[in-house]
Formats: C-alpha cells, structure tokens, sequence
C-alpha cells in the first residue's frame, strides 16, 4: 500500500483534533474556575452591599448557610438577615481560596477576615474563619448551594 500525502495530511488532522478535544476538558474546567471565583467576588460585594437581589441571583432557594457557631440559614434567612441591615458588614477579605470543579458542581475553600455587627455600627466584632462553600452551575450561572463556616485553629 503506498502512502500518499493525502494519507499524511488525514493522519495529521486526527492527531491535532484529537489533542485539541483532549485540552478542551481542561479549558472548560479553568474557565468554570474563573466563573466561580467571579461568583465568590461577587456575592461578597452583594453581603458588603446588603444587596438583597444580588444576594438572591448568587444563591440557590436550596441554600443551606452554616455560620460557625453552629447557626444554620435557609436562602431567604441568609438573605433577609443581611438585606435588612441585622447584620452589616464592614469588610470580608477572603485569602488562601482554591477552587476545585466537580461536573457542575465546584468545591470552594478560603480563609475569612470580617467585620460585622448591627447596621447602627455600635458594635463591630471580627471574625477569622475557615469557609467551605460548594456551587452548583445551574443553567449558565453558579450558585451557592452550600456553605459551612468553621473556626480555624491557633496558630
């Protein structure tokens, strides 16, 4: 069987398709990234705005909020202690955070530095935290479908 160019020229088009199909994976999953750590950055911004249809858009009406004292909020319940100014927050820096996709579902871990307290500012108190929050792409958009804070050992 003799080899002709155009047997070369088909053989080089299959490597590169399927090189490229095999790098497709890993560019959805770095752009998913990016969505979700948009998605964290914004819903912060939304909590230091007390933006309640912002803080609606970001969270699924499944959203189980776990604070770590142990309380645990509904979406409606994270969203109206926040709209309504219960809980106000001065400032949330987030540091240390990955961010691991799975499906449509991406695991997010960070540090917290926040502070909060009631609207009229009597009464700021600081918190240092470890966070767990898991997204859920639902559609085009992610989601918070789940979060559980937790106190971070001494160091």
């Amino acid at each position: 069987m003799a080899i002709h160019r155009r047997h070369i020229a088909t053989a080089a088009f299959a490597i590169v398709a399927v090189s490229a199909l095999a790098a497709f994976p890993a560019v959805a999953q770095d752009a998913d990234k990016a969505a979700v750590a948009e998605a964290v950055a914004n819903l912060t911004k939304a909590m230091l705005a007390a933006d309640k249809a912002k803080l609606e858009a970001l969270t699924s009406p499944q959203l189980s909020y776990g604070h770590s004292g142990g309380v645990i909020q509904t979406q409606s319940a994270f969203v109206d202690v926040i709209a309504s100014k219960q809980t106000a927050y001065k400032s949330i820096e987030l540091s240390s955070q990955s961010i691991d996709i799975a499906g449509t579902n991406a695991i997010v871990r960070h540090n917290w530095l926040g502070e909060s307290g009631p609207a009229d500012g009597s009464k700021w108190s600081v918190s240092k935290i470890g966070v767990l929050q898991v997204w859920q792409k639902q559609g085009a958009d992610w989601k918070l479908l789940a979060r559980q804070a937790f106190t971070r050992p001494a160091t």
